[in-house]
């Protein structure tokens, strides 16, 4: 039954039991196929609040939002997906990441193993804008995650496939997917677990460094100044491992010595700094004006 408002409540206090009562109703028809679509979209609007701790104790709530993902996966081969089943589906991933960057949720969603869930969505190719917006979606999931700094996310993600998939998309996907994508490999390498994992093996460190360079080459061509700080600050990351840093050595694009992005970076400090560090640890003699900023110490 429903709580009764109390006269000694002001209006305001009235709305906000109004509201929680709403989402603890849209919460219960999640369990309802037939209710289940109108809640999606209701409760991923309401994602700015205590939403997690609500979602992942309810009873049947994760099981409903897996269901929503599985059923989408018979769509993604062969590639058939409409624009109302991605925004539906997307509508679940919300929730999930809402549940994945709660701290009290958060062990319990990697114990889970809800990300692999995800993964079938990373490896998608199409180009259509349903299936682009299921993998930003699905990416702001593994986003929201490594965002916590967490050693555990990090210790899970390096049990999976999460690398090679995200270098895919780093490789072909959309500037804001590729975006997303740097990030999640960016907070990997931050990590020195993450670190030592990538330069464990030249073939891991190869791809990692093949792809960036590929980046590298693309923005000289067509510049993204936020997808450039992250690419930059991967290579800075690699850097810091000793072989990393000799091969980087032999492989760092030239367009990242020359000063082909000193236009893009002239009003963003941290990458140029980032850059000039990068250079220096390489010990490539680069010429600090030529990528538009003053010598180290000055």
């Amino acid at each position: 039954m429903a709580a009764q408002p109390s006269p000694l409540m002001n209006p305001q206090q009235q709305q906000q039991l109004s509201e929680q009562e709403k989402v603890y109703q849209w919460i219960n028809e999640l369990a309802h196929p037939d209710t289940r679509e109108n809640a999606l979209l209701e409760l991923s609007k309401k994602r700015e609040t205590d939403l997690a701790p609500l979602l992942w104790s309810s009873f049947g709530t994760a099981s409903a939002l897996l269901q929503e993902i599985v059923n989408i996966y018979p769509a993604i081969t062969p590639p058939t997906m409409t624009a109302h089943q991605s925004n539906r589906v997307c509508n679940a991933l919300a929730l999930l990441q809402c549940v994945a960057s709660h701290p009290e949720t958060r062990s319990a969603f990697l114990a889970a193993q809800i990300p692999l869930y995800l993964y079938p969505f990373l490896s998608t190719s199409s180009k259509t804008r349903p299936f682009e917006y299921l993998r930003l979606t699905s990416l702001g999931v593994i986003g929201a995650l490594v965002k916590t700094d967490e050693q555990e996310v990090i210790t899970f993600l390096l049990t999976t496939e999460i690398v090679p998939l995200c270098l895919s998309i780093m490789d072909s996907g959309s500037e804001l997917s590729k975006t997303v994508a740097t990030f999640i490999i960016q907070k990997i390498l931050l990590d020195e677990s993450g670190l030592s994992y990538i330069c464990q093996t030249y073939e891991r460190f190869s791809h990692v460094a093949i792809t960036l360079g590929k980046m590298v080459i693309q923005l000289s061509k067509d510049p993204c100044a936020r997808l450039l700080k992250h690419v930059v600050r991967c290579y800075l990351r690699l850097s810091d491992n000793t072989r990393a840093r000799k091969a980087l050595g032999q492989c760092l694009p030239d367009q990242l010595r020359d000063g082909t992005f000193a236009l893009c970076l002239q009003d963003d400090k941290t990458t140029k700094q980032w850059l000039q560090m990068l250079l220096k640890n390489l010990e490539l003699g680069a010429n600090p004006q030529q990528i538009g900023m003053s010598p180290l110490g000055s």
